[in-house]
C-alpha cells in the first residue's frame, strides 16, 4: 500500500486503577472504528497492542475528524476510560495480514514515536509527512474545546461528527430530547466551531494529498 494515509495509537488512561473497563472500553473503540470505516469506505483495521494499547487506520484527511470521534465516544460514557491518541500521518509499505499488528511503513512509526513522546498532559498529537505548525496549532485548539465537554455535550458531539452530517432532528431522535436541546448542547460545546476547524483542515489537507 501506498500514498499518505493515518494511522491512530492510543493507550488508555487510568486502566491500572479500573481494570474492570478496559474489555467495555476496547469494546467501544472496535464498534466506533467500525463507524469510521463506514466514512471511508474501508476497515479501518483496529488492533490492540501492549494490553491496553489499540491502533486504527483512517484516510489522512479524516484521521483528525476519527481522532475527536473516538474522544467523543469514550467521553460520553461514564463508566468508560480516556484515552491519548496519536495522529502518524504518512506512507504504509505493507497494511499488515489480519491487522496492523504485522504492518510497516512511516504513518505508524510517525503514529507511535508521537505517542511514545506525548506530555502525559495531553491527549492529542500530530506527527509525519507534511505535519507543520498550522497542524499542531489545530490539534491544540480542538483538543482544548474536547477536553471541556460535559457527558451530555461528548454525547451530542459523538452523533453530530460523522459523515454524512444529522441534522438536529435526527440527534434529538437518537438522545429523546428536542432540537432545540441538541442545538443547545452543540453549542454550549462549541461542536459548530469544531466542525468547521475539522473541515478547513480537511480541505487543507486533501489539497496537500493532491497529485
Amino acid at each position: 500500500m501506498t500514498g499518505s494515509v493515518a494511522i491512530l495509537t492510543g493507550d488508555l488512561i487510568g486502566s491500572t486503577d479500573a481494570p474492570e473497563a478496559l474489555e467495555p472500553t476496547m469494546g467501544r473503540l472496535a464498534a466506533a472504528a467500525d463507524e469510521i470505516a463506514c466514512w471511508q469506505r474501508a476497515s479501518a483495521r483496529f488492533t490492540r497492542f501492549r494490553g491496553d494499547g489499540w491502533q486504527i487506520r483512517t484516510d489522512a484527511a479524516l484521521a483528525l475528524r476519527a481522532a475527536i470521534y473516538l474522544h467523543a465516544r469514550l467521553r460520553a460514557t461514564e463508566s468508560l476510560l480516556n484515552t491519548r491518541i496519536a495522529i502518524g500521518l504518512g506512507a504504509v509499505e505493507s497494511p499488515g495480514t489480519a491487522d496492523l499488528s504485522d504492518a510497516r511503513g512511516a504513518a505508524l512509526t510517525a503514529s507511535g514515536r508521537a505517542l511514545d513522546q506525548m506530555r502525559r498532559t495531553r491527549r492529542f498529537a500530530i506527527a509525519g509527512s507534511d505535519v507543520d505548525s498550522r497542524d499542531e496549532i489545530i490539534v491544540a485548539l480542538i483538543e482544548e474545546i474536547a477536553l471541556r465537554w460535559t457527558r451530555p455535550q461528548a454525547e451530542a458531539a459523538a452523533l453530530a461528527l460523522p459523515y454524512p452530517a444529522p441534522t438536529l432532528e435526527e440527534i434529538g431522535q437518537k438522545l429523546g430530547i428536542s432540537p432545540q436541546a441538541v442545538s443547545y448542547r452543540l453549542s454550549a460545546g462549541s461542536v459548530q466551531s469544531l466542525r468547521d476547524a475539522l473541515t478547513a483542515w480537511e480541505d487543507d489537507r486533501s489539497a496537500r494529498e493532491a497529485p
